[in-house]
């Protein structure tokens, strides 16, 4: 039987790059490259199925339902997951009036034998009813992936290299930030950009993933989301295309480029103590990639 983690490349390089202002601020900043971890099960989403694959082959749980949107890079990963790892799938989809070859996320997972349902956004809220509807005899793997098993495998991204001060990320619904707060032996802050404009909601999301309080060492930023899930504007794309042109290392503008965008705001503001390391962690998620701007 495959071993999920012989399909995954690690550990994924720490890369560090180099500005003016870094020296100005006396910052050393590194790149976390998740995103290669592998082509389709790139970055935190690889974290966060690892040990919900782990626990289903345990416990010899045949199918996985789990939820996303028309462009989820959690979608992606999971119909590709099931498909290496010969699980059933079912991924239950935002929007009725989609359908798999809507666009080609959709269609890779329709095309991979993952069974796809399409709701409307009413009754897509009501996410546990919707899967003993449809997959009664799966397990449930949330949104994101974020549950208790996103978070061992998140935090041993911290174990690959060496601890930094701070460690950076992108959130949609807080596992991945959560995921790193769990390694007890990190010592250092995590700094939270959300990608929703709600992003407040990612603070009790990280509570109850952890069961304790919101820790002080947890950054949360909540004004980085460009309008919204999935909105940017000019600002962010030419902020992107400047980025890549310099350290030839792709973003994208769902959830890395907001993040990447942030944290040199930060770094600007004077948020970051001087002589302190910094992991920016790349979530992955090109396949979301703009095509052309």
């Amino acid at each position: 039987m495959l071993d999920f983690e012989s399909l995954i490349k690690l550990p994924t390089p720490l890369v560090e790059i180099f500005d003016d202002i870094f020296q100005e601020k006396r910052l050393r900043v590194f790149v976390k490259r998740d995103d290669l971890t592998h082509l389709h099960i790139s970055g935190n989403k690889y974290r966060k199925l690892k040990y919900n694959v782990k626990f289903a082959r345990e416990n010899a749980i045949e199918s996985l339902v789990t939820f996303g949107g028309a462009y989820s890079n959690h979608l992606a990963a999971f119909a590709e997951t099931c498909h290496q790892m010969q699980i059933r799938g079912t991924a239950i989809v935002r929007g009725d009036e989609l359908n798999p070859n809507s666009n080609d996320t959709l269609k890779r997972a329709h095309e991979l034998g993952i069974e796809l349902v399409f709701v409307d956004r009413s009754s897509y809220r009501n996410k546990e009813e919707l899967a003993k509807n449809y997959a009664p005899n799966a397990m449930f793997v949330p949104e994101g992936g974020s549950n208790e098993f996103a978070l061992p495998g998140v935090a041993e991204l911290l174990e690959e290299q060496f601890y930094p001060d701070y460690v950076c990320t992108a959130s949609g619904t807080g596992g991945t930030a959560a995921g790193l707060l769990s390694n007890e032996k990190f010592g250092g802050d995590v700094v939270i950009i959300p990608v929703l404009k709600s992003g407040e909601f990612i603070k009790e999301n990280i509570e109850n993933l952890l069961k304790k309080p919101f820790p002080g060492r947890a950054n949360l930023f909540t004004t980085y989301h460009f309008g919204g899930y999935g909105k940017y504007n000019q600002e962010l794309l030419d902020f992107i295309v400047a980025f890549e042109k310099k350290h030839n290392i792709p973003l994208e503008q769902v959830y890395t480029g907001k993040m990447f965008f942030g944290v040199m705001d930060l770094i600007k503001k004077d948020f970051f103590r001087p002589q302190s390391t910094l992991f920016l962690l790349h979530t992955g998620g090109l396949q979301g990639k703009l095509k052309t701007w």
